[in-house]
């Protein structure tokens, strides 16, 4: 597996391979995560979930936990704080209530937290726990998803719920070939290496909170205005984090360990088990997604229709906007897209690794295909015949679009030339093999950022920024990014993240964090170079600027923005067990400059490998007596293995953007965007038999039926 990109070669640190600066601390130990920093008498603190789906809270048995041993307080709604919940946070949303716990005695759905129980240690924590009783008036509940309810309306969170142009019947009407198609996606969770924990304390008349989320500042503002507490009152520390993809913001153990905090007058620290992360931490909700295409003899669309259904909670709206996807995708006469969502007595769902784009390419790129076959067009070729001038429903030009280069290198370096069309006629013993391929974008954002750089007396610099390093290797990639604003080798250069006193910054979400923190640091370093004169001498107290991109972001043109990928895979299916093995993928991708190919090549691997989990593994299922989870656990929810990767290959094309100062895009979730769709195709051409519906179980390969022996 090589990673040399196909495009210029770097001049400076920005563009070449570089291990993580925090590497060494890692794998020896040093570095300490959220739930492993020692403090003077800590406490901890263990959540207490809702056994009924919907209902009230009749009574929490407090008394006989109490006098257990260790036991130092009963958190529950009869004598927890109030809190303040009609805000609009720093990402424009009210709260989920869920993190806004024990206000009130309704159960809106299984594993809703009822109660804290703290206690000396984790142990005698988790045993009082277990044994507190809380009685339930328990109501029926209902959380049956399904695309034919009558309760379903357009929603749109962070975009339009609907989106459309021209006459879209007509252009259906006029077609010669039409796709009218169903795709089902199910419910995912994040299921990260490091649980969620949080540990909050009272120092000076200050609240100081040690967590592992994506954004200190973000965190730091909901508390601030959760506890109402002017906003220099609370410091969110997050220096290293195993893994978000999505799910590390404001969560019940951040709010319930301050409330702790509070009322014990000492640090405590809530940690969540994989289990209640399960309920707590958010999850990809499940989709429903008709499809319907129409294009000319040649295969040209006439035609493009997604509308994309998901379930969110009923005290929470939540939008997985699985359509958006389309409407940058391809140009079509007529387009309409749109979002709906249905009320459940279910967990709120969350943002999770490719919001919307990660199932909605899913749907669009299996139609897509669908189309190929009935047009008797190469599915590569189909796809370029509709690339779009300008944005297909906003009409504005792309900032770059180099989706065509993915699609014709990654062909190249496939072999895609040599392919048989025909379904079902490459096998290899019981093995039937197949190829598909897929395309993927995923937006490209800048968000307001502050940076602080200082010139030290020795001769080195430090970066001071509030970003998150969720394994993405962001340390890093500053790192190269300062070097080079500053013209000194890397060794001279050291960043410090993770810690909200720096000031306000993008959280590491939306492929944006780099781009984002770039900016403002080459801001920075570039106001300090200025006024670094040649020959002085620097202060004891060093030479500080610092930077806010506010007003540079905000006068970017507007454009159609974002990182393209074509993806491929070749897969074999045992035509005896209906096992589908993934045998090799390539995602060749235009995401911008690339700060750091090592770290770079290792997010779009794990997009991929991502993408092959969702296609085959990858699924939540809800128990509709109990309305909870079945096997809620890494043992029960089934992700992809090592075994089932055995060569995944990342590369990309020359793609900087120009509007950038960095050239940057962002690479964290287009890795996953079309992969699943891609091994979908391929499943489909080694067997004739079209998977609508994820995962690919072999039940689900068998029962669909195709070549036997």
């Amino acid at each position: 597996m090589t990673t040399a990109t196909t495009g210029a070669p770097a001049t400076g640190a920005v563009g070449t391979a570089h291990t993580r600066v925090e590497g060494r601390d890692k794998v020896t130990g040093a570095a300490r995560y959220a739930a492993e920093i020692p403090f003077a008498e800590l406490a901890h603190g263990w959540l207490v979930l809702s056994t009924v789906a919907r209902g009230r809270v009749v009574s929490v048995g407090s008394g006989p936990v109490l006098e257990m041993p260790g036991v130092l307080t009963v958190l529950h709604h009869g004598n927890a704080p109030r809190l303040e919940t009609d805000y609009v946070g720093m990402l424009g949303a009210l709260p989920d209530p869920t993190a806004a716990v024990f206000q009130d005695d309704r159960v809106p759905h299984a594993g809703w937290p009822v109660a804290l129980v703290v206690a000396e240690t984790s142990e005698q924590a988790r045993e009082a726990a277990e044994a507190l009783v809380v009685i339930y008036e328990q109501e029926p509940h209902d959380i049956a998803f399904s695309a034919r309810r009558p309760d379903t309306y357009p929603a749109g969170g962070h975009l339009p719920a609907l989106a459309e142009k021209g006459d879209l019947e007509a252009e259906l009407a006029a077609s010669a070939h039409v796709v009218d198609e169903e795709y089902n996606t199910p419910e995912e969770h994040h299921a990260m290496m490091e649980p969620h924990a949080a540990t909050a304390l009272w120092d000076g008349g200050r609240l100081e909170v040690v967590d592992s989320n994506q954004g200190t500042t973000w965190v730091a503002d909901e508390l601030a205005r959760m506890f109402s507490l002017d906003a220099s009152a609370v410091r969110v520390r997050s220096e290293h984090i195993g893994g978000g993809f999505g799910s590390k913001g404001l969560r019940a153990h951040q709010v319930s360990a301050v409330m702790a905090a509070t009322a014990l007058q000492r640090p405590v620290r809530v940690v969540l088990t994989r289990r209640q992360m399960f309920s707590l931490t958010g999850y990809r909700s499940p989709t429903t997604q008709r499809i319907r295409l129409g294009a000319d003899p040649d295969g040209r669309l006439r035609a493009l229709d997604h509308r994309s259904l998901n379930q969110t909670s009923t005290v929470w709206e939540f939008v997985e906007p699985s359509a958006a996807v389309a409407r940058t995708l391809y140009d079509a006469d007529a387009h309409r897209t749109e979002n709906r969502v249905v009320r459940l007595d279910v967990p709120s769902p969350t943002w999770m690794r490719a919001p919307g784009e990660a199932p909605g390419s899913f749907a669009v790129e299996s139609a897509i295909d669908e189309l190929a076959e009935r047009c008797g067009v190469d599915p590569i070729e189909l796809r370029l015949r509709n690339e779009p001038e300008l944005g297909p429903v906003s009409g504005l030009p792309f900032t770059g679009r180099n989706l065509a280069a993915c699609f014709r290198e990654g062909a190249r370096r496939f072999g895609w030339a040599g392919r048989d069309p025909r379904p079902g006629v490459r096998r290899e013993g019981r093995w039937l093999l197949g190829t598909g391929t897929a395309a993927g974008s995923f937006p490209a954002m800048a968000m307001p950022s502050t940076a602080a750089v200082t010139a030290e007396p020795d001769g080195t610099f430090t970066v001071r920024i509030s970003a998150a390093d969720i394994g993405t290797g962001a340390r890093t990639a500053l790192t190269l990014v300062a070097a080079d604003a500053l013209s000194v080798p890397t060794e001279r250069v050291r960043v410090h993240i993770g810690d909200s006193d720096f000031g306000p910054a993008m959280i590491a979400g939306g492929s944006a964090g780099t781009r984002s923190w770039a900016w403002a640091v080459t801001a920075a370093a570039g106001e300090l170079r200025e006024r670094l004169a040649p020959g002085g001498t620097v202060p004891p107290e060093g030479i500080t600027v610092r930077s806010d991109t506010t007003a540079a972001v905000g006068a970017l043109a507007q454009k159609e923005r974002h990182s393209y990928g074509a993806q491929y895979a070749e897969v074999a299916v045992d035509v005896t067990t209906g096992e589908v093995r993934v045998r090799r993928m390539l995602g060749i991708f235009a995401a911008g400059r690339i700060v750091n190919p090592l770290t770079a090549r290792a997010q779009l691997v794990g997009g991929m490998i991502w993408g092959i989990s969702m296609a085959l593994h990858e699924e939540a299922v809800r128990d509709s007596a109990s309305g909870g989870l079945y096997g809620a656990d890494l043992a029960g929810y089934h992700v992809a293995s090592h075994a089932d990767v055995p060569a995944v290959e990342a590369d990309w094309v020359d793609d900087p953007d120009p509007d950038d100062p960095v050239g940057i895009k962002g690479i964290g979730e287009v890795g996953i965007v079309g992969a699943a769709a891609a091994v979908a195709n391929a499943v489909r051409h080694a067997t004739g038999v079209r998977h609508r519906s994820l995962p690919i179980r072999p039940d689900r390969v068998l029962e669909a039926g195709g070549p036997r022996v």
